[in-house]
């Protein structure tokens, strides 16, 4: 009888962060931008892991990714939109904490620099919240609020619902990940992770450089686009609403609050996207059904307020329909 010999493969140490971004047919030289701005931190290469998810490019980017040899995990897919490539990522990553980053996007040196400092000092916070920027600014001083839990934050402040703006720890997300085949899934996603984080830090670092595209999804004019991101908005705020009365009544006020500002931009949306008086009470009558409409009578902004009692009577809906697409034109 030989006696079997068992070999331990190196186990390699887990990196602080993984950096999840998502390509789909892009100048490779975006793509090589993005990548650059992560290896210029000072994560060692054992702390970076990243990812790439070809959301199924009419053309690789693998010949311009050559240069970067072990640096990146490049992974292709068919193509099937930003959630399930998100998805994918996730699946894929080893990390301590996600990041995700579009691939068109970059993030800014000196701000999230910060962030991962932030991270190294207190790696009990769960999910780090920082800020956007479309300009090239060189930001040095920081100032970042209590840590605190998720629901406590959004009860009393409005929050960005772009994914990207958080880094997150990969145990906190638990079995949550971005539904498949919507429009604004992030939407969806920010609010349910940060109801179940009870570290949270924010900082006003703007650590996130965001390129707006004139022929994004979410910003086509076609009536197909239009109705979709509408009616994908409204499914994400019903799925929510259900959502609340599943969960504890702290967590429930928080939602609440997000539901009610995602509602108001619903219907902003609704009203300068169609301007249409039949479009928009179709669609408070079913909001309405959801009791989600009239708005909750809460102090949640100026803005929020101002809306609320705009949106109640039908002659301030009048108004709304005539001065708020005109408003948008001259922005």
């Amino acid at each position: 009888m030989h006696n079997q010999q068992v070999y331990t493969p190196f186990q390699k140490p887990q990196p602080l962060i993984s950096f999840i971004i998502t390509y789909y047919d892009l100048p490779v030289q975006m793509l090589c931008k993005c990548i650059n701005s992560i290896l210029a931190f000072s994560l060692s290469p054992s702390e970076r892991e990243i990812i790439i998810i070809d959301d199924g490019s009419e053309v690789s980017p693998m010949n311009g990714l050559m240069q970067y040899g072990d640096e990146i995990i490049y992974v292709r897919q068919k193509n099937s939109g930003l959630s399930i490539a998100r998805n994918k990522g996730i699946s894929v990553a080893t990390g301590r904490y996600l990041q995700f980053v579009d691939a068109d996007d970059y993030l800014v040196q000196n701000a999230y620099e910060h962030c991962i400092d932030v991270i190294k000092k207190n790696q009990d916070i769960e999910v780090m919240m920082f800020d956007f920027t479309t300009s090239n600014s060189n930001q040095t001083v920081f100032n970042d609020r209590p840590v605190c839990s998720g629901s406590e934050y959004m009860l009393k402040n409005n929050i960005h619902g772009t994914a990207c703006g958080y880094l997150f720890q990969r145990r906190t997300l638990g079995e949550l990940r971005f539904t498949p085949d919507i429009v604004h899934e992030d939407e969806e996603f920010t609010p349910r992770l940060l109801i179940q984080t009870e570290q949270v830090c924010v900082t006003d670092a703007k650590a996130y450089y965001y390129q707006k595209h004139a022929n994004s999804i979410t910003t086509s004019s076609d009536e197909m686009s239009k109705t979709k991101r509408l009616d994908d908005t409204r499914d994400i705020i019903s799925r929510l609403n259900y959502l609340c009365d599943r969960i504890p009544l702290n967590d429930r006020l928080a939602l609440q609050r997000r539901i009610a500002q995602l509602t108001m931009d619903y219907l902003y949306q609704t009203i300068v996207q169609t301007r249409s008086r039949r479009e928009l009470d179709e669609r408070i009558e079913k909001l309405r059904a959801e009791g989600l409409f009239p708005l909750p009578d809460r102090n949640y902004s100026q803005k929020y307020k101002w809306f609320r009692q705009m949106s109640n009577s039908r002659i301030g809906r009048t108004v709304l329909l005539t001065t708020l697409p005109l408003l948008k034109k001259e922005r």
